[in-house]
């Protein structure tokens, strides 16, 4: 830090002990929250600094885990300033927080009051079970003291709409009344579903069901997941989504499969837990082990065809999804969108894995699905943009997967999309996904012998 008019010699205002993460200027008296990560421990710490007085040292506010998310206390709420630079808001030595609310029965958002001082935190307000409400912004006195919050509420049937809330989050105005914009797919049915991997890892997914659907009718499946690391098992298994949230198909949703008859077993958990340096070790194990469970799961609830389901992902959820054609049979086809499948390519890591290809060889070789291309025998659709410039991901991934498949007999088909990048944002390129994951899983899963 170094003051006006910027003669003398700057300070040292904070040094952090790990990796930096983000920072945040507090309204008057200033202080400088500052927020580092523990990339082994997967640990997040917030400190805050006295701008003021460079001697005092930092008082630690926050001290968690970033997989936590039972645990996770929200964010502190900030405002404009003067100058329209963000701050977070403070008065009489209190902040206000914010947060996803996430528990075993759902994400609850609330809202918070913490006292800096004592850090002692009260509960102004929590979102009640059967809906999802979570604050959108808080409403202030001339002494700049909350008085009120805006909402947004939304329960499966009804659409977001926003309220007022008095602070203490008991007297409710409506503020907004938006109509449903696709009454045609309220219907459909969605709930959400816990189940165990054997190596008792709870996990869980969010069931979406057709309209007509009635109990002990089995349909086609697509389980649509995206893998994440874990230190511990106990973080790994907690729920972070909600089942009373609003229903919306848009874009490029998977989630409309369920209109066209199928079961969709969406955000299916795949955690892969371990020691962040040797996790990748047992990256297919876990992943089999946890696809094995959902379909076990699906077909206990009368819900799946076992012999008709497909796996599906987006980025590493396409790497995923090939290392699972790769190195099992539970699936009858498979749709990988903008993957990387050759981790030689990304020589110097990928995703958490921080040992270079050098160093790991042998595991480098392990999680390549193209190394496995000719163990592929079910279907699988590789989705691309030609313009792709993530790093992890470049468009040559899919090629030449497709060429090893082909190459070893498989069934395969490779569809590049003009001008897209990571994602895919042209209303050509949207519906042209559409239609070829449609007739993919309808030719080799819906229509498909056992």
């Amino acid at each position: 830090m170094q003051t006006a008019p910027f003669t003398e010699s700057a300070k040292e205002l904070c040094k952090t002990q790990h990796r930096f993460m983000r920072l945040s200027w507090t309204e008057a008296p200033v202080g400088m929250m500052c927020f580092d990560f523990d990339r082994d421990r997967r640990w997040t710490r917030g400190q805050l600094y006295d701008a003021a007085d460079t001697s005092k040292p930092p008082k630690t506010i926050f001290d968690r885990s970033v997989r936590d998310r039972y645990g996770d206390p929200g964010s502190p709420i900030q405002v404009r300033d003067e100058n329209g630079n963000f701050r977070i808001r403070l008065r009489d030595g209190k902040i206000w927080l914010s947060g996803g609310g996430a528990s075993p029965d759902g994400d609850l958002p609330f809202l918070d009051q913490m006292s800096l001082e004592t850090k002692e935190v009260k509960r102004l307000w929590r979102c009640e079970k059967g809906v999802y409400e979570s604050v959108v912004r808080l409403e202030y006195d001339a002494a700049g003291m909350p008085v009120s919050f805006i909402t947004e509420h939304e329960s499966t049937t009804t659409p977001p709409n926003l309220r007022r809330r008095s602070i203490d989050g008991k007297v409710v105005k409506a503020l907004t009344d938006f109509a449903d914009p696709t009454p045609q797919i309220r219907g459909i049915k969605k709930q959400l579903v816990s189940y165990n991997r054997k190596d008792g890892v709870p996990l869980s997914a969010t069931m979406y069901l057709p309209a007509d659907w009635q109990p002990g009718k089995r349909l086609p499946m697509l389980v649509w997941a995206y893998p994440v690391e874990f230190n511990d098992a106990s973080t790994a298994g907690q729920i972070t989504s909600s089942p009373s949230r609003f229903t919306r198909i848009s874009g490029l949703s998977h989630l409309a499969l369920v209109l066209e008859g199928y079961a969709v077993m969406d955000a299916a958990t795949m955690p892969i837990i371990g020691d962040p340096e040797t996790m990748n070790d047992t990256f297919v194990e876990q992943i089999v082990d946890a696809a094995q469970a959902a379909i076990d799961h699906a077909f206990e609830m009368g819900v799946a065809d076992r012999h008709r389901v497909a796996v599906g992902g987006h980025s590493y959820g396409a790497f995923m999804t090939a290392n699972l054609l790769s190195h099992c049979r539970l699936f009858k086809a498979g749709v990988a969108r903008s993957g990387a499948y050759n981790r030689t390519l990304t020589p110097f890591g990928f995703q958490s894995e921080r040992r270079p290809y050098w160093e790991a060889r042998d595991v480098y070789q392990k999680v390549s699905p193209f190394t496995w291309a000719d163990q592929i025998k079910d279907p699988i659709l590789l989705v691309h943009g030609e313009k792709d410039n993530n790093p992890g991901t470049f468009p040559v991934q899919s090629e030449r997967l497709y060429q090893a498949i082909k190459g070893n007999g498989g069934t395969v088909r490779l569809v590049m999309l003009p001008e897209e990048s990571h994602g895919y944002r042209a209303r050509e390129s949207v519906l042209h996904t559409h239609s070829e994951t449609l007739d993919w899983l309808n030719k080799y899963v819906r229509d498909a012998k056992p």
